[in-house]
């Protein structure tokens, strides 16, 4: 059973919603540590009926959003989120949860957990209710070429453990499909992909291709992969609400009741609460980052998200992948 620290201090609705969320993963069977304030948590833990339930490790600090977060890590050494992360990196737990800094989370598992072997760049990835994975997706805002190769193996990686992709196919995100497309950094990382054995590439893809099935994992720096999926996440709820203004016409209303349920589902698969958060990919355990503002559920599903990946082994798949890679890059 995985053993996930938890960063109960970060977010903007912690600590409450964050103990909630872990109070439901733990109950699903994933053992939780809760990493913060002692006596609030425990004061928390008790209004949730919840009291032992959870182990409860204490920090005194907590690193707020507008903090620099490397001298963050390096000052505050009793933070909520450096402690999830040293116990991480004594082998106390197998992952981490923090839907605080996300620089701060990043520090965290870069300095104090530390980056698997082969790592240059650890990059986040974010799951799409397609299926698809996108990564780099704001980790690295300028990237080389082997970076982008090795976001395609711990794509890979990740897409085989949570979709159960036998042989991802991974794509390069381009302006083009034709090979010769791009800026040097494109050119050089398709040459590089091609000639990668592990690697299932695909070629070039474009952004319309999340909605297709030409690729599982879509590569790019952290700056377009960032853009990429604010922009995804903009279209779909536009999409969202000009179908619903369509069918809001009372003429439409016994056909709505009866597509009610469906159109719901659609809409939890959209809702970025489904997942929890984004995996950090190419450190020495299973990193899991939330949004700023993540409720219960998505604190329930990030833990269930990091735990996923502690019983797939995932980091010890990423490093393998990697090892394939250091005669290319």
């Amino acid at each position: 059973m995985a053993r996930i620290a938890v960063d109960a201090m970060g977010g903007d609705r912690a600590p409450e919603e964050v103990v909630h969320g872990a109070v439901a993963a733990a109950r699903s069977g994933i053992e939780v540590v809760l990493v913060g304030d002692g006596p609030r948590l425990d004061a928390l833990l008790a209004d949730a009926k919840a009291a032992g339930e959870l182990e409860v490790v204490p920090a005194s600090q907590v690193i707020g959003m507008g903090e620099d977060p490397a001298s963050a890590i390096r000052d505050k050494k009793d933070a909520s989120v450096t402690v999830a992360a040293q116990l991480v990196a004594a082998g106390e737990a197998e992952g981490m949860v923090s839907a605080g800094s996300t620089g701060a989370a990043m520090a965290a598992a870069v300095f104090v957990i530390g980056r698997l072997a082969g790592v240059s760049r650890p990059a986040i990835a974010t799951l799409l209710p397609t299926g698809r994975i996108i990564l780099d997706a704001g980790a690295n805002l300028s990237c080389r070429a082997e970076h982008l190769v090795q976001f395609a193996v711990m794509g890979a990686a990740l897409s085989s453990s949570h979709f159960e992709i036998a042989e991802p196919t991974v794509g390069l995100l381009n302006i083009g499909e034709e090979e010769g497309k791009g800026r040097d950094l494109e050119k050089e990382a398709y040459r590089l992909m091609a000639s990668v054995p592990g690697i299932n590439f695909v070629g070039n893809v474009e952004g319309r291709d999340l909605a297709t099935e030409r690729a599982d994992v879509i590569v790019t720096d952290g700056f377009t992969g960032n853009v990429m999926l604010k922009t995804a996440e903009g279209a779909a709820r536009m999409a969202l609400r000009l179908m619903l203004d369509a069918v809001s016409d009372p003429q439409y209303q016994e056909a709505v009741a009866t597509l009610a349920p469906a159109l719901m589902t659609v809409r939890g698969r959209l809702d970025p609460e489904s997942t929890g958060g984004a995996p950090l990919l190419g450190v020495k355990g299973n990193v899991v980052i939330g949004h700023g503002s993540s409720s219960r559920i998505a604190i329930r599903n990030a833990i269930a998200l990091a735990a996923e990946g502690a019983d797939h082994h995932l980091p010890a798949r990423i490093e393998k992948g990697l090892a394939a890679t250091s005669s290319v890059v």
